[in-house]
């Protein structure tokens, strides 16, 4: 028998439940050693679902799963600790971390924390939380060498993904998981990662990915395709290659004009602020201890344009997002102007978050599970995190007209925790929205989306640009997923423009 037929992973008849629903029924899958696989489907199928079965978080209700890999090292290691199990032999690779301070008591760290610098000191740094004195070859191609040194707190949503995958590379495991890596990737990152995967299968690890069709790396040799938690096709890497990627038509004419009609709508009710500038910035300089992360940044942003910020991972747009946030303290020291009124002459930081509309990755890190679909929403009126603080009938009705239009209404009395990711990420988006702001800025909004859902959510953005009187900035290391109507461009690298 070849090591081609000898399995490694197999679920058989696997029946699954979460909670109080069945997530799987009957499945039927083997890996086989040797092969690596990449799990394809639509946002919600199962695929982040699949792996948390495998990783043995989700009850199996009926069949078995059968992970020959551990028994195969049980054989021939010895093994003495009591602990020790399958999952001692598997590394997963989520969307969100779960960072330790460094008394190792909380993961509960809070947003604006990573902008203030002595909060931010109770976070370990990269090389503690790696526990290493230098960059091991192996971590080479993830270039966190000059992250080292940087709180982890303080790493962009790109920097910690790359930081989670060598924590996760460090423990030499039989089985990587990897849901979504590309994920807050930019370019030079997604291919130095996808070359990594490469070398990490050709020195023996079996890889088992979620990804687009469009992101499968080379050494990949099957092809899992989910929908609605079933398996809908089993192909090696040529047989999927040759079928015709997905076809995603715009969606019909008429929801262009129902939403438009609805929006419209929505803005009447909001009100309608004008402004001469919506930001101006001079000469901006930000430094922590001896690292400047943004130097002599120049920019105005006027009312109705519609910008593009771009640059690699660590160029410093969260940074400079956070200026205009109001989460960074550090705005206090610069020459900085947000809806006419310069920073420090008395305006506080929920005067300047009533006026923006902010979605983001790291934002999306900070919710609990506790909370429901529209209370999540309904956080956005007043700009905090959870459902701390009661809204008006008015309010909600605002909250669930935003759900109708972004076709997430049925999740109303969902929990935020339990929803897809897209869901999650539709719900922000929705949260953004219901202050009716005259900015919005929406940093790598699609994140977690598949291509019709990206598809969905430009059309609503160009619907938000028709009829409301809206500024905004979008942040993407995706050019495609820019709106049409984004006709302005800030290019951020190493901390300076161009």
């Amino acid at each position: 028998m070849t090591d081609q037929q000898t399995p490694f992973l197999s679920l058989e008849h696997t029946t699954v439940r979460y909670l109080d629903k069945t997530l799987f029924h009957a499945l039927n899958w083997q890996i086989n050693k040797g092969e690596q696989w990449a799990v394809i489907g639509p946002s919600g199928a199962g695929k982040t679902a699949l792996m948390n079965t495998i990783l043995g978080k989700f009850n199996v209700i009926n069949g078995s799963i059968h992970y020959h890999f551990y028994e195969e090292w049980r054989h021939t290691h010895t093994i003495t600790d009591p602990w020790f199990n399958y999952r001692s032999l598997m590394s997963f690779v989520g969307h969100h971390h779960t960072f330790r301070d460094l008394s190792n008591t909380t993961t509960d760290f809070y947003y604006q924390q990573r902008f203030n610098s002595m909060d931010a000191d109770n976070s370990p740094t990269v090389m503690e939380y790696l526990e290493l004195n230098e960059v091991p070859a192996l971590l080479q191609p993830l270039r966190i060498a000059p992250l080292m040194e940087k709180r982890l707190i303080k790493l962009s949503n790109g920097e910690t993904r790359r930081i989670m995958i060598a924590r996760a590379l460090l423990q030499h495991p039989q089985l990587l998981m990897l849901d979504n890596p590309y994920i807050g990737l930019d370019v030079q990152a997604r291919k130095d990662f996808s070359q990594m995967i490469n070398e990490i299968i050709s020195a023996g690890t079996t890889v088992l990915l979620s990804t687009s069709p469009r992101e499968i790396p080379e050494h990949i040799t099957h092809i899992l395709t989910l929908d609605n938690g079933t398996i809908t096709g089993k192909y090696t890497r040529s047989e999927f290659m040759q079928l015709p990627l997905p076809a995603f038509a715009a969606p019909g004419a008429s929801l262009p004009e129902i939403a438009g009609s609805k929006i419209a709508d929505l803005v009447k009710q909001g009100g309608n602020p004008t402004f001469d500038t919506i930001i101006r910035m001079e000469d901006i300089q930000v430094k922590y201890g001896e690292n400047t992360i943004l130097s002599n940044i120049n920019w105005t942003v006027k009312p109705n344009e519609k910008w593009a910020l771009l640059g690699p991972n660590g160029a410093g747009k969260s940074t400079l997002l956070s200026l205009v946030n109001g989460d960074n303290p550090q705005a206090y020291a610069n020459k900085l102007w947000l809806f006419d009124r310069r920073r420090g002459t008395g305006e506080s930081i929920w005067d300047i978050k009533k006026k923006i509309g902010f979605v983001s990755p790291e934002l999306h890190q900070y919710f609990t599970s506790r909370d429901h679909c529209l209370q999540v929403i309904c956080s956005g009126f007043h700009d905090v995190i959870g459902a701390t603080r009661p809204v008006s009938a008015a309010q909600m009705q605002i909250a669930r007209n935003w759900m109708e239009i972004l076709h997430i209404s049925s999740h109303e009395s969902t929990p935020f925790k339990q929803v897809s990711e897209s869901t999650q990420r539709l719900t922000l988006l929705a949260r953004a929205l219901v202050k009716n702001p005259p900015l919005l800025i929406f940093d790598e909004p699609c994140q977690g989306l598949d291509a019709q859902q990206k598809l969905h959510f430009k059309n609503v953005i160009e619907q938000l640009c028709t009829h409301m009187p809206v500024t905004l900035i979008f942040v993407t290391h995706y050019e495609e997923e820019l709106p049409d109507c984004v006709d302005k461009f800030l290019r951020l690298n190493q901390g300076r423009i161009g």
